[in-house]
């Protein structure tokens, strides 16, 4: 089973609580964390893309960097590791998305690959005068799957003369062209997500559900696996997860119970009020799992609670959902969270003795 990191290039990472670990992103953090990563042998990191956060007492999101030019810069600081930047569709023309990823492609030596969104927080977008209306809602993947065929034409032939319903290309030219075959990954969780996903990307990640319940996205796993079959194409799932650890259980349940009390209701308000603005039937975003109160204080994607060993057991069982090919994890903290990971997890994880341990210097 690959693991991965979704880096901290947002402020207060995955935790919407004023009692978490508070910190605002930086270059220098999220190189430390990528290296860690790569140090561990860990098999990719992926920056996410937020032009608007949700306020509140913690700032939730309101300080964030660039995806591309984040990712531009660990390309040059790293050797091995896979990296993959997001493109907010909306923002960024596909033909300026395609040059700068032949770019980091350049830089990386072939390590890079994108992750594509549709976008669905209105503000984000209306701030800037990007916003095309609500009925976008409607056909977001349409809009998207005019946006992935100039990206594959420029990538892998070099030109593009796509006349669509959103876009026009006239003789656009891409050289240099990658040097590898690029990845796209898609996070959709609805139909229509897992149909796009199918027919055009190579990679779909999902949420993890509850508070150690690893197997609990078997699903939505299961649901994009069969997508794909129709298509006839090989598309990889990846589950996301947070991990909070400790000696023993019960520190690690102290700090989750912790970051509970402080939760941000007041950012968590907005990001509710965002999630639910899309009324169109066939769409879901997946931020709308986070209207469940019970555990809303990390979006509630799927926690991994526990020691060391806990976690290292609950992974591993993860590892066992058919057509599952890797986890996303964030930490509560992520500097120290990764090397505990690489130090005092990744060691027991029966799925990761494949991995060399590390050395001391």
């Amino acid at each position: 089973m690959e693991i991965g990191v979704f880096i901290p290039i947002g402020s207060n990472g995955w935790l919407i609580s004023t009692t978490s670990p508070q910190y605002r992103p930086s270059f220098a953090l999220n190189r430390r964390v990528t290296l860690n990563a790569e140090r561990y042998g860990l098999d990719f990191v992926l920056s996410m893309i937020k032009l608007r956060g949700f306020g509140g007492k913690s700032e939730f999101w309101d300080h964030n960097l660039d995806s591309f030019t984040l990712m531009a810069g660990l390309a040059a600081v790293t050797s091995r590791i896979r990296l993959y930047a997001t493109v907010p569709t909306l923002a960024v023309p596909p033909a300026i998305a395609a040059r700068m990823s032949a770019t980091i492609d350049s830089i990386s030596n072939g390590r890079f690959g994108l992750n594509v969104i549709t976008g669905w927080q209105r503000p984000e977008y209306s701030q800037m005068g990007l916003w095309p209306g609500d009925d976008y809602f409607a056909h977001r993947y349409r809009y998207a799957t005019e946006y992935v065929r100039i990206l594959r034409d420029l990538w892998e032939r070099g030109v593009c003369d796509l006349a669509g319903e959103f876009f026009t290309m006239k003789d656009c030219r891409l050289s240099p062209r990658p040097q590898a075959d690029m990845k796209i990954i898609c996070a959709g969780q609805s139909d229509a997500g897992l149909d796009f996903t199918a027919r055009y990307a190579d990679y779909n990640f999902c949420l993890g559900k509850g508070v150690n319940t690893p197997t609990s996205c078997t699903d939505i796993v299961a649901r994009m696996q069969a997508a794909a079959g129709l298509t006839g194409r090989a598309v990889a799932s990846y589950a996301l997860f947070m991990v909070i650890t400790g000696e023993t259980d019960a520190e690690a349940e102290a700090k989750w119970e912790l970051y509970r009390q402080g939760a941000d209701l007041e950012a968590l308000a907005w990001m509710v009020e965002e999630a639910v603005a899309d009324r169109n039937a066939t769409g879901e975003s997946s931020v709308r799992h986070a209207i469940d109160p019970r555990s809303m204080v990390n979006i509630n994607m799927g926690l991994l609670l526990g020691s060391h060993a806990k976690v290292a057991r609950l992974l591993d069982e993860a590892a066992t959902i058919p057509g599952l090919a890797g986890v996303l994890l964030t930490f509560d903290e992520f500097v120290s969270g990764t090397e505990i990971f690489g130090e005092r997890i990744q060691p027991l994880m029966q799925c990761r003795q494949h991995v060399a341990p590390v050395r001391a210097a």
